[in-house]
């Protein structure tokens, strides 16, 4: 029995508690696939997962889907520098998503005449090497030099750690260290590499039987707020006449959801959403006064008038620039007191320039700091008296009208355009229909997932599904298109090994994604691997006729400029007139598996006169 270091890497993922990798096989995997293949031929199964995947972004985004439905890692194994790059936007996506995921790539043989196993055999080793390379063999020592780019440069200022596979000596040591970063907050991908001689090393079986636990090596606790801190947070909020509360991703802790509702009940403070990749509080809660992306005139209003405000897990809380439609601008005043709390990266250290106006800034896990608030305000205050009865009644009727909001968009009659045909059907009644059809098919909420990539309708979709519990419903966290297809597989598996829903996982899992994004999200991959792993979803696809937002891009800075009185197909944003059907990309992908049907407003409008005949 031949083992290798790759035979020691795939152990160890499985010992440390990886059970799904998503592999995009190269010519750098020949010890792997050989592995693979013993452990079949030994155990009659693999001791991972191993989910094929044609495409690296899909499935980068499946391993996202998987991690921020289990709050697990996932692993991905791609191909060399190529295979790296393949990626795509999906790095950027689990970087700004804080999703924890190993990233595994090979690299391509240092030795060109056969001195070590795994030497270059092929064409394609000289067009994929790297930089200079020291490699230490139990017998001999070797330095190789060859013209080609850094390969972990490529992806490296999305990772929280980078590292190279030098021997099979300390490899679980790099293993586990790169998990206990990529699960300690700000959570995110890391990035390992080996080159095909060291991960063709062959090793004694002594080293697959040490002990290789992650007991030793656990993710950094939450952290709270300084004491001074948490005092000074709460007596500007037990003083404020006109307090506002702000979050964008608090949910990805779902012990969080509770104490921003807890915090908001007890003294009546309202919420905004804004930009939110998750569920942060329920629809239904009486202190929610809205959801933002931020768009020019779609701030609350409360924004203006805040004396204290505490932002709590933010994306970005405002746009400084922007106006509303009485040219006033969207931000604090400058006599407001703003608090920052972010749970891993409260200075946005990822971001070339980021600033928030703020007397205090902490990094503080949400649910603690949270709790820690209010510990401090009951302990200074009678509970009975502390929420303003005045306000408490003006947030209310501002929840209650813009759930009023809410109903009048879905319920808009089909109307006839100016041609006599009918309108195409609006967000609002596509996703109200959706919601009203889960609740009648009787899949509770906690068995329904949905995956919500449409851009330039997140704020309705967010708004329209209603949703109550959090990771009811998700999107990326980042702003690279092409998340949802391989997302809503990984999420699909993931619901399994979490035995959500009654505890087989999930009941429905649905993708709403625009036309535009369904292209980037390479349907063709996504769909095959959605038949060849079982993982059926609803996908829905909002088309619009193209890529809708670059033109919202360009009428935020030329309102009245040439391009504000083009269609989309003069603007080449457009994907029209003839656009694809896809509904049959999914189901000619799936080899007929998939079902996928064309719906709107024309044919529903042509079957109802075609009844009436």
């Amino acid at each position: 029995m031949v083992l290798t270091t790759s035979s020691l890497f795939l152990h160890t993922l499985a010992r440390v508690g990886i059970t799904h990798v998503f592999v995009n096989w190269g010519s750098d995997h020949p010890a792997m696939l050989e592995e693979l293949e013993r452990q079949r031929e030994t155990n009659g199964s693999h001791a991972l997962t191993i989910v094929t995947s044609p495409n690296e972004m899909v499935a980068l985004s499946a391993a996202q889907g998987y991690a921020q439905v289990t709050g697990k890692p996932a692993a991905v194994i791609v191909h060399v520098d190529v295979g790296t790059q393949a990626l795509a936007g999906a790095v950027h996506n689990a970087d700004r998503g804080r999703a924890p995921i190993l990233i595994y790539a090979g690299a391509s043989p240092f030795t060109t005449e056969g001195e070590l196993k795994g030497s270059r055999n092929e064409w394609n080793h000289w067009f994929q090497g790297d930089f200079n390379f020291s490699y230490l063999h139990p017998h001999i020592q070797l330095t190789w030099s060859v013209d080609v780019h850094d390969q972990p440069a490529i992806v490296r200022q999305y990772m929280r750690y980078t590292a190279q596979i030098s021997s099979p000596a300390n490899l679980p040591h790099v293993v586990r260290r790169a998990l206990q970063i990529a699960t300690s907050e700000p959570k995110g991908p890391v990035y390992l590499w080996g080159r095909r001689e060291v991960m063709e090393q062959e090793i004694d079986q002594s080293l697959l039987e040490r002990p290789i636990t992650l007991a030793k090596w656990p993710s950094v606790e939450p952290t709270a707020l300084p004491s001074t801190a948490t005092r000074r947070i709460a007596s500007a909020l037990l003083a404020a006449k006109s307090p506002l509360l702000i979050t964008s991703h608090l949910g990805r802790n779902h012990a969080a959801c509770q104490e921003l509702v807890s915090l908001s009940q007890l003294l009546a403070l309202p919420i905004l959403l804004s930009c939110p990749s998750v569920i942060n509080v329920p629809t239904s809660h009486p202190y929610l006064v809205g959801i933002s992306y931020l768009t020019a005139g779609t701030h609350t209003p409360l924004l203006k008038s805040a004396d204290v405000i505490l932002v709590i897990d933010p994306e970005v809380s405002w746009v400084p620039m922007n106006k509303d439609k009485d040219g006033a601008h969207e931000r604090p005043s400058e006599t407001a007191q703003v608090f920052i709390i972010d749970s891993g990266d409260p200075l946005k250290r990822g971001i070339g320039m980021h600033h928030e106006e703020a007397d205090l800034v902490c990094q503080a896990d949400a649910a603690v700091a949270l709790t820690q608030i209010q510990g401090a305000i009951v302990a200074v205050s009678d509970e009975v008296t502390l929420a303003p009865h005045e306000r408490v009644e003006r947030i209310r009727k501002m929840h209650d009208s813009w759930m009023a909001q809410l109903r009048d968009a879905e319920s808009v009659p089909l109307l006839l355009s100016s041609s006599g045909g009918p309108v195409p059907y609006t967000t609002p009644q596509i996703v109200g229909a959706l919601r009203t059809a889960i609740q009648a098919s009787g899949v509770s909420r906690e068995g329904a997932l949905v995956l919500n990539e449409s851009i330039s309708t997140y704020p309705l979709v967010w708004s329209h599904m209603q949703p109550e519990i959090p990771g009811e419903v998700i999107s990326s966290g980042g702003s690279s298109l092409g998340w949802a297809l391989g997302g809503g597989i990984g999420a699909v598996l993931g619901g399994r090994v979490a035995k959500k829903g009654k505890g087989t996982g999930y009941e429905l899992v649905t993708s709403i994604i625009g036309d535009g994004t369904f292209l980037f999200c390479v349907p063709a991959s996504a769909f095959w691997m959605a038949r060849r792993y079982q993982t059926p979803f609803l996908t829905i696809v909002l088309n619009n006729g193209g890529w809708k937002s670059p033109k919202l891009s360009m009428l935020g800075v030329h309102p009245q400029g040439h391009g504000s009185r083009a269609v989309g197909d003069q603007l080449t944003v457009g994907l029209g007139p003839d656009c694809p059907d896809y509904s049959q990309i999914a189901v000619a992908a799936s080899g007929g598996w998939a079902w996928g049907r064309k719906i709107s407003a024309d044919l529903a409008w042509t079957e109802r006169v075609r009844g009436s005949c």
